[in-house]
């Protein structure tokens, strides 16, 4: 009997002559023999997923159309605004310093990278310190955390170039601030390591350890594997975050983006052609960033 009913559905689909009625009031009917051992059930499947991409691909067009919208009112409405200001405009000055800007472009890049290395590193070091049993190196992490979250980004730069490195005689502005970048951003990926290893049912470390594991076998191979497909958006945003606060490099004199901008800004005195094309080249490095999280987002929380 479930037999001819689903023949007369598959047959009143080929009959039908909307794929869209199809998408709405046949799937829901055809889903309850997903589970019954049917021959047609492999041809049912067969024909959703004909139509599903479609329907999928239109919503996807959807969005993209509003998006492109968006972005050109965006960008019509910047025209209109800076139109109506008195200003001279002279393009021509952001063509004439493009090395200036690709040379800041690469330092920020090139510290950005390291310090979203390291600081990942150091993160999660941070965070199976701050669930370590041994109280000193639970505590070391907690001041650690407290200390870098707590105080401007600002202050540590200063305090690790005038102070941490002249304390060793270090001078390379470049290394200096990728490692301030990295603590500064380590100390927020550790309470993302320990948020999303303390989320893991302690029902499976208890499983675990009833296999034989010990607790170091325990956290390799059970709790941390799920803790890092938790924490894998928060911490793709943080990196975004970071590539944003390299331009606080520029009070220690590292040539990275921000600082090209104020030298062609002091020399031209040509503040929008020296800060407009800045913007532009920090969407460039952080929006392929920011729509990977998002897709992150939807997959993991599809899975």
């Amino acid at each position: 009997m479930e037999d001819q009913e689903l023949e007369q559905y598959v047959s009143i689909l080929f009959e039908s002559r909307f794929e869209i009625t199809y998408t709405f009031i046949f799937v829901a009917p055809l889903g309850s023999f997903r589970k019954r051992s049917s021959p047609m059930v492999v041809s049912r499947g067969f024909k959703r997923s004909i139509f599903t991409p479609f329907f999928c691909d239109g919503q996807m067009r959807y969005h993209l159309v509003v998006r492109c919208l968006l972005w050109i009112g965006l960008i019509a409405s910047l025209y209109f605004l800076f139109a109506r200001i008195d200003y001279s405009w002279n393009w021509r000055v952001p063509w004439e310093y493009r090395r200036l800007f690709f040379m800041g472009f690469y330092y920020t890049v090139a510290v950005s990278v390291g310090a979203i290395c390291l600081g990942f590193c150091l993160g999660v070091i941070g965070g199976l310190a701050r669930i370590s049993k041994n109280v000193i190196a639970r505590e070391l992490a907690t001041l650690y955390v407290e200390f870098f979250r707590g105080t401007p980004l600002l202050v540590q730069i200063y305090v690790f170039y005038f102070c941490v490195a002249a304390a060793i005689h270090f001078d390379n502005a470049v290394i200096i601030g990728m490692v301030t970048l990295a603590f500064f951003s380590g100390a927020y990926i550790s309470e993302m390591v320990r948020a999303g290893i303390q989320s893991i049912d302690k029902g499976q470390v208890e499983a675990a350890q009833s296999t034989g594991l010990d607790d170091w076998q325990t956290m390799r191979y059970i709790v941390f594997p799920q803790a890092l497909k938790r924490i894998i958006p928060p911490v793709t945003g943080q990196f975004v975050s970071l590539i944003k606060d390299s331009s606080l490099l520029s009070v220690i004199s590292v040539r990275e983006l921000t600082k090209a901008s104020e030298m062609i800004n002091a020399t031209t005195y040509k503040t929008f052609e020296a800060y407009l094309p800045l913007a532009g080249l920090y969407l460039l490095l952080t929006y392929p960033l920011s729509y990977l999280t998002r897709r992150l987002e939807k997959k993991l929380s599809r899975e």
